[in-house]
């Protein structure tokens, strides 16, 4: 195998090897993600980290590409992108062709691939490109959700007033002092949303706990929202490029229904003042969720697709 290269060391797992993230790769995975620049949610060491669990991800390199293989809850293998310098093609037919011969995949795929990544293998008679509406990405211009101007944010701008007028409250930055806190909110969004019921809620509950619990450590942005002296809601974001930051998690007591509108903007406001764009990542089909992102009117959906290869 060739020696690595590039933002890699030797001391990391190299192709085939494989490890879990855990907290110590924050730096080095980070670093690389920022390089990229990225357009899509996922590529943020915090996502991943939160994620983990879930998905049971596992990092490795090849060459010059950090290389992310999934197994959601035992389900089956994937890829998502490598991640590094163009082109990829070779890279992604690789690790194509090894998800089918080592781990047995009959229909071996990269998951949430990035318009990027499509553009490069584009037109090869080995792949199948399909878009994933679920998980596209919603882009938003950070104006527009601070200051909700005009008719189309009608709605959200009443909540606002109305929360204003029937509630004292304020803002902080996320502080570790917070985080407990916070969990209280976390459990109550759990309790409301009867989490214990559906495993994709069991997992957002463990994901956004993870969060909460290394919110020093991931370095990451957050703020909350006290009414009569107690924290209501928070957020926890960070910047995915120089243009755009995502919010990863928004979590409120529901029995304040406009805590949902108030911290968003807050958020946004008091954190993400000075950034273009906002990424809120993807509404997974539900169609709750699909209608409250569409309803605050993106300038983008960020796409994202799968690449299978096709059977010989």
């Amino acid at each position: 195998m060739e020696k690595n290269k590039g933002p890699f060391v030797s001391q990391y797992p190299i192709f085939p090897e494989f490890k879990p993230i855990e907290i110590e790769d924050r730096d080095l995975m980070q670093k690389v993600f920022w390089k990229y620049q990225p357009l899509t949610s996922e590529f943020t060491f915090t996502n991943l980290f939160m994620w983990r669990s879930y998905y049971q991800y596992q990092w490795s390199v090849y060459k010059d590409w950090l290389l992310i293989l999934c197994n959601p809850m035992g389900w089956g293998y994937y890829f998502l992108q490598p991640i590094g310098p163009s082109p990829r093609l070779s890279v992604a037919w690789m690790i194509l062709e090894w998800l089918r011969s080592e781990k047995q995949q009959p229909e071996p795929s990269i998951e949430k691939a990035d318009e990027r990544l499509v553009q490069e293998i584009e037109g090869q008679k080995d792949f199948l490109i399909e878009p994933l509406r679920d998980h596209f990405d919603y882009l938003y211009l950070a104006r527009n959700l601070i200051d909700l101007m005009g008719r189309k944010y009608h709605g959200q701008k009443n909540r606002i007033n109305k929360f204003i007028r029937e509630h004292e409250y304020k803002y902080e930055p996320m502080i570790s002092g917070h985080v407990d806190m916070c969990m209280r909110v976390l459990k109550e969004w759990c309790n409301w949303r009867e989490c214990q019921k559906r495993t994709v809620l069991r997992a957002e509950f463990h994901a956004v706990n993870e969060a909460l619990l290394n919110f020093e450590k991931l370095q990451i942005m957050g703020g909350v929202i006290f009414v009569n002296n107690r924290i209501e809601g928070f957020a926890l974001g960070e910047m995915l490029n120089e243009k755009t930051a995502v919010i990863h998690v928004e979590k409120v007591d529901p029995r304040i229904p406009e805590m949902f509108t108030v911290t968003n903007q807050q958020f946004c406001e008091k954190q993400w003042n000075e950034v273009r764009f906002i990424n809120r990542e993807q509404d997974m089909g539900e169609p709750g969720l699909r209608r409250a992102k569409e309803s605050y009117h993106p300038v983008q959906l960020v796409k994202k697709f799968r690449i299978q290869m096709i059977s010989p």
